[in-house]
């Protein structure tokens, strides 16, 4: 049987704008890493999901990269939840994935948004790596690490906005991807961001909803707020709304339905 597959932009209620996520709902058995990574290569988007259906309200999730498979993504699970309450196959309620990063959680919330339910990733101040700072071209006020991510504050909105990264030197990192951030400098947003994320396959990904997870908890303490909005400054631009919760963070954005249709190619068995 053809497999349902969707393209969802996250974190944006206008098409063309957010991040578009690839949705693929399974049969109940995972088909081969190698068949999923095929996929998430032939579809071509930041990330790709892939859901198994354990009940109405409960799925296996992973997502794929062109290049990688990545334990924590933001968009791609808002892009989900959109998909499988739009095309009916899981009630308008709370739903939980079971992923990498343990149990997540989507939920409706007020005016046709979704509340996601993520683990906080805190940054540690450090040293930046050789080559960071020259190969993003910014002088940076703070830099720290997560378990995913360089994190780089730097002087400026426009700052965050200017930037044109050297690619090729951020792969030799070796990590997931660099957030840049600042202080908005629009009344309607508390911090700006961007990310980079070469090494997984991704030069620029429009709006990170795990990267949110480590700049809530940045510019929570920072600001001594725990809600917030961030605007993610790429070209496609994103808003987030954040929610500090101890050691988890409420995600909170729009999507739109982009389009729908069948995946044809037989699973590979895994």
């Amino acid at each position: 049987m053809p497999l349902s597959l969707y393209v969802v932009d996250a974190f944006t209620d206008r098409p063309f704008g957010g991040n578009p996520a690839g949705v693929c709902l399974l049969d109940r058995a995972w088909p081969s890493d190698r068949w999923l990574q095929l996929v998430g290569r032939e579809v071509n988007l930041a990330e790709t999901a892939f859901l198994v259906r354990r009940s109405a309200a409960e799925y296996d999730l992973r997502w794929f990269t062109p290049a990688v498979e990545v334990d924590l993504c933001g968009h791609a699970t808002l892009g989900s939840a959109h998909a499988l309450w739009e095309n009916g196959p899981a009630p308008r309620e709370r739903l939980t994935f079971h992923t990498k990063s343990g149990p997540l959680t989507a939920a409706p919330a007020v005016g046709g948004q979704i509340e996601l339910d993520f683990p906080v990733t805190p940054s540690t101040a450090c040293e930046p790596p050789a080559g960071l700072l020259d190969a993003l071209g910014a002088a940076a006020g703070w830099v720290g690490r997560s378990c995913f991510d360089y994190l780089v504050e730097v002087g400026s909105d426009a700052e965050v906005r200017a930037l044109r990264p050297d690619f090729r030197r951020l792969v030799a990192l070796g990590c997931r991807g660099v957030i840049v951030t600042a202080k908005s400098a629009d009344p309607a947003y508390d911090f700006v961001s961007r990310f980079f994320a070469p090494g997984a396959g991704i030069d620029e990904d429009p709006v990170t909803g795990s990267a949110h997870c480590c700049l809530a908890d940045y510019w929570g303490k920072k600001l001594g707020k725990d809600e917030m909005v961030g605007f993610q400054a790429s070209e496609r631009g994103g808003v987030v709304r954040v929610i500090r919760r101890d050691d988890r963070v409420g995600l909170v954005g729009r999507a739109v339905l982009m389009s729908r249709g069948e995946l044809l190619v037989k699973p590979e068995e895994g």
